[in-house]
């Protein structure tokens, strides 16, 4: 269980001048992880973009980060842990909408070698498409 002093915490969002700043929490519990999964996705030359509306009426939204041993060994995972957490906090604080959840998914090979502005551009046009309306 994690200590009460860390529950709640998120990552920093730095929203353009102007534009609302969203907070953005960590997912913690596997159970959203799962719910995430079952929803909206949107895959990019460098991750997978998984995204569900919880309808809660809350005004935060939360992401989350998924790196498998696919990915390659521990350096690595945490390698593209590190980048798509910080394409979260340079671009989720201006497109990432209240109430919804997030998961960015490392691919094999492509999110660590991947030029990081093309990541960020995947992320802009993946969180467009998600929000799209649907019929």
């Amino acid at each position: 269980m994690t200590p009460p002093e860390i529950q709640g915490q998120g990552i920093a969002a730095e929203a353009p001048a102007g534009s609302p700043a969203v907070s953005l929490c960590v997912l913690r519990k596997r159970a959203d992880f799962l719910k995430a999964a079952s929803a909206r996705r949107q895959g990019t030359g460098g991750f997978l973009l998984q995204a569900r509306d919880r309808a809660d009426g809350t005004p935060d939204c939360r992401v989350g980060f998924t790196a498998s041993k696919k990915i390659g060994n521990a350096v690595l995972r945490n390698r593209a842990k590190r980048r798509l957490r910080a394409l979260a906090r340079e671009v989720l604080g201006a497109l990432a909408q209240p109430g919804w959840d997030y998961v960015l998914v490392a691919r094999p090979e492509a999110t660590v070698t991947r030029d990081y502005a093309d990541l960020k551009a995947d992320l802009m046009q993946a969180m467009r498409s998600v929000h799209r309306a649907r019929p």
